[in-house]
């Protein structure tokens, strides 16, 4: 079959997800999709107002159905929906009774095979059963650790004859290699509702899966282990502690910086005592380029770190320096340009002493820093993040990003934050 755009609305707010599929169809949308957020949060009347909206493009309902296939297809059938998507980790039973149900009500069935351990042996099996489609489908958590549906693709596309959609993380960059793959469908989310201008960005995407080649996009990517700079600085020191539920930020470390700068980097750890510099100074020289030394002085009053302290680290290529306890010659260092956070300023200098250590675990602003987690600081404050989270974190906050520029977009076309988000409806009760 030829290539489908199918525009995944996963919105838990109906008034946004009807705005931004008349946007896509605009923009060329082939077929829409109700997602499951979407679903669950507006009931399936959702499906008949889309369908009235849009009475010619086919819409998909992602029911995520494991159980009562027959009731579940009926409802979306009878609501409008065209494809009724069920889970392949459910029974034989449920995907045969929805394709009946399917038959008897006029729509067809893509099984989506999201969490099969065995993704080409399920393909085969449903196919056997009757689905009409199948769809390799890599979750947005799954997402978030760096999963990509290709490889998967690849291997079902080969073993079955109906049409396999795809779906997770495609954006214009992605979906020509997503079709070469053996993508008939081609399932896009986030790189499209998440859009200031969604007619634009389904426009570039259809450009992208017409032309079979790659468009580049800085937003709506995933980045790997060795982008992470580049990850973590696009997004903002409260982008990331919104990614970690709010865990991670220091407390009482207060920004040195000049308006719209930005520290970004991987911890070097020193412990010292109120006012002992002597350790801090020496971290500069295990430091290496775009490390951030932070450094635990107990909270203390007096500086243990200076202007000099900061030539150094700006002439080796150090990225910044975190202090739980004091910094002095601040004018200097805002002059200097160096990056830097800490509980207090005062002229008054300690002495170099030697107490303390450096490498090992710390706390700074109250959060528990290893040597190797990332550091990232702004105007907002300095988070933490632990260096085996890194990867999805930055992904996830991303994400946060990205949503957020969807909703600033809504304000400016002149509703509320508590319009666009209902906040009324959506209180939490009791």
């Amino acid at each position: 079959m030829e290539p489908v755009l199918q525009v995944a609305l996963d919105f838990m707010h109906r008034h946004r997800a009807l705005e931004v599929a008349a946007e896509a169809v605009r923009g060329g949308a082939d077929w829409l999709e109700a997602g499951t957020p979407l679903i669950k949060s507006a009931g399936i009347d959702i499906l008949r107002e889309l369908k009235r909206a849009h009475p010619r493009l086919l819409l998909a309902a992602d029911m995520k159905t494991m159980d009562v296939g027959g009731v579940e297809t009926e409802m979306a059938a009878k609501a409008g929906a065209d494809i009724v998507m069920i889970l392949g980790a459910s029974a034989d039973p449920v995907i045969t009774e929805a394709i009946l149900s399917a038959r008897q009500y006029g729509a067809k069935i893509m099984v989506d095979l999201l969490g099969v351990p065995d993704m080409p042996k399920r393909a085969k099996q449903v196919e056997r059963l009757g689905a009409d489609y199948v769809c390799v489908h890599v979750g947005i958590d799954q997402q978030m650790v760096g999963g990509t549906p290709l490889d998967e693709l690849r291997r079902v596309a080969k073993v079955v004859k109906i049409p396999v959609a795809a779906a997770g993380g495609i954006n214009s960059e992605t979906v020509a290699a997503v079709r070469r793959a053996g993508a008939s469908i081609l399932i896009v989310g986030g790189a499209v509702i998440k859009a200031k201008d969604p007619a634009a960005a389904t426009r570039t995407i259809k450009r992208a899966l017409r032309s079979r080649r790659k468009v580049p996009t800085e937003l709506h990517r995933r980045y790997g282990p060795r982008e992470l700079v580049t990850a973590f600085s696009k997004v903002s020191s409260c982008n990331i502690a919104d990614a970690q539920h709010k865990r991670g930020a220091m407390v009482g470390i207060l920004p040195h910086l000049r308006h719209g700068q930005k520290m970004v980097g991987t911890a070097l750890t020193v412990h010292t005592i109120n006012g002992d510099w002597a350790k801090p100074v020496e971290a500069i020289e295990r430091a290496k380029r775009g490390d951030v030394i932070v450094v635990d002085a107990g909270g203390g009053p007096i500086a243990v770190w200076g202007e000099l302290a900061s030539w150094s680290c700006t002439v080796k290529g150090v990225a910044g320096v975190v202090i739980d306890g004091a910094i002095r010659d601040l004018d200097s260092i805002l002059e200097l340009g160096f990056p830097a956070f800490s509980r207090h300023v005062s002229p008054h200098a300690g002495e170099p002493k030697g107490y303390g250590g450096i490498g090992h675990e710390i706390v700074c602003g109250g959060v528990s820093v290893r040597t190797g987690d990332w550091i990232v600081g702004d105007e907002s404050g300095v988070v933490v993040v632990p260096s085996e989270k890194a990867v999805e974190v930055a992904n996830r906050a991303l994400d946060v990003l990205e949503r957020e520029n969807r909703i600033r977009e809504e304000i400016k076309r002149g509703k509320t934050l508590s319009a666009v988000l209902r906040l009324e409806e959506w209180e939490k009760v009791g």
